[in-house]
């Protein structure tokens, strides 16, 4: 029912269709249903976020990531790629110790969740992530400005990340801060990527960027089941064979610390196409399309 009083604080709202406060026209509920405000406080927290709130969301996000000192990306990049190696440790534990069967993968896929659980909720720095985080602002603001720090991002992350890979692979195989058992397993999970072509690094790269964007995109909405939508994520990588260019590069690294494998091919046959393959599905693909689903609701 709508009041005629103007000071009464629902006329104004009735006169624009929501709550002022708010902003969310479509989330008005209805006095004739006759909800308490505790019954109303209840349907709005259930309701799902919409589109042009996570993007807002991860805009602001990756605004924070632009605006971050260069020495701040590089350490916590290497926090970030130092991380991701238990991605591959986990992963190799759970083949190492499970029996020979035909459901082992679908099982032992979950170890790779392990790096990014901690890298998300520890917030430290990984490439992937800001082929969508950070490039929301830029696709927003169309600035030379920030374009720029976009690139900066893209220059420090990668490599503090790939440095911190290196840094945890040459503790598990170099140094020996795992038994020997454990240092075999992470070579045998970690001989399939030394075995892919170009070609083929790069392809099976843009599922595994496209797959990192669409956890970044959902992550906003799944309060309360986070590791469970981090936990599904790297289990779809690893049981897909997708390739990622941080825990590659963990594997790339133990493979040349062991010499299974050259260097030079190591960087120019695998890491740098799995590096392009990884921007293409996250930024080219599904960033993209996601700003793309909502540019005519956020335009001023």
């Amino acid at each position: 029912m709508q009041s005629d009083d103007p000071s009464d604080p629902r006329a104004e709202e009735d006169r624009n269709g929501y709550d002022e406060p708010n902003h969310r026209p479509e989330h008005h509920i209805d006095e004739a249903q006759n909800l308490t405000q505790i019954e109303e406080d209840k349907v709005l927290a259930r309701l799902s976020l919409r589109a042009p709130a996570i993007y807002a969301l991860i805009k602001e996000e990756g605004e924070g990531e632009l605006a971050r000192p260069a020495a701040s990306l590089f350490w916590s990049g290497i926090a970030g790629g130092i991380a991701i190696g238990f991605s591959v440790l986990t992963l190799a534990l759970l083949h190492l110790y499970l029996p020979d069967a035909e459901w082992t993968p679908l099982v032992a896929s979950f170890g790779y969740a392990t790096g990014f659980i901690v890298v998300i909720f520890g917030r430290l720095q990984l490439f992937t992530e800001s082929t969508i985080t950070a490039v929301l602002p830029v696709l927003a603001m169309r600035s030379l400005s920030t374009l720029r720090r976009l690139l900066r991002v893209w220059a420090i992350v990668p490599i503090a990340n790939w440095l911190g890979c290196v840094l945890v692979a040459t503790a598990f195989v170099g140094l020996g801060l795992v038994p020997a058992e454990i240092r075999q397993a992470i070579l045998e999970v970690s001989a399939h990527y030394a075995e892919l072509d170009a070609g083929t690094a790069f392809v099976q790269a843009i599922g595994a960027g496209f797959v990192v964007a669409v956890l970044v995109w959902t992550m906003p909405g799944a309060e309360g089941h986070k590791f469970a939508l981090i936990a599904f994520t790297g289990w779809l990588i690893a049981l897909a064979e997708f390739t990622h260019v941080i825990a590659g590069m963990v594997e790339i690294a133990a493979l040349v610390l062991s010499g299974r494998l050259g260097a030079l091919d190591g960087l120019f046959t695998l890491a740098l196409p799995t590096l392009a393959g990884n921007v293409l599905g996250g930024t080219g693909l599904f960033a993209l399309l996601a700003y793309a689903s909502v540019v005519d609701e956020v335009r001023p």
